[in-house]
């Protein structure tokens, strides 16, 4: 029922911004066809475009009330939850510290990578006396 009377609501108000835009802005109407004595003279457009504005406002007015009563008693839980329950599991261990990592020379992503393929054999010392970081 709320998703159609949403729908509803969403056509009324294009309808609604269709309508008001093809009115002049000063009051007239759509000023097109028909003879002076027709339905849609000037006269006559325009009062057919007040009029239908008039029914589509208030049919949106009693669309978004409606909505609004159903959307609060929709949403009203029906128990309220009166316990202090907190979650007691045990965390997750953290992961290996960033020091368990044995550094390659001075450079700690090629420590990594060599750790990731398996290899130990070590990187050559920096040729500027730079200490690694380890000692």
């Amino acid at each position: 029922m709320f998703l159609f009377l949403t729908v509803v609501q969403a056509i009324v108000a294009a309808a609604l911004v269709g309508v008001i835009l093809m009115q002049r802005s000063e009051g007239g109407g759509l000023g097109v066809g028909g003879s002076p004595s027709g339905m849609m003279s000037a006269r006559g457009a325009a009062d057919l475009l007040t009029r239908t504005t008039t029914v589509l406002a208030v049919l949106f007015v009693v669309l978004s009330i409606s909505l609004a009563f159903l959307a609060a008693s929709e949403g009203q839980p029906s128990t309220i939850d009166q316990t202090l329950e907190r979650d007691t599991s045990i965390p997750v261990a953290p992961a290996a510290p960033a020091d368990a990592v044995p550094l390659v020379g001075d450079d700690p992503l090629a420590a990594a990578a060599a750790q990731a393929d398996g290899a130990t054999e070590e990187a050559p010392a920096a040729a500027d006396g730079a200490v690694p970081l380890d000692q």
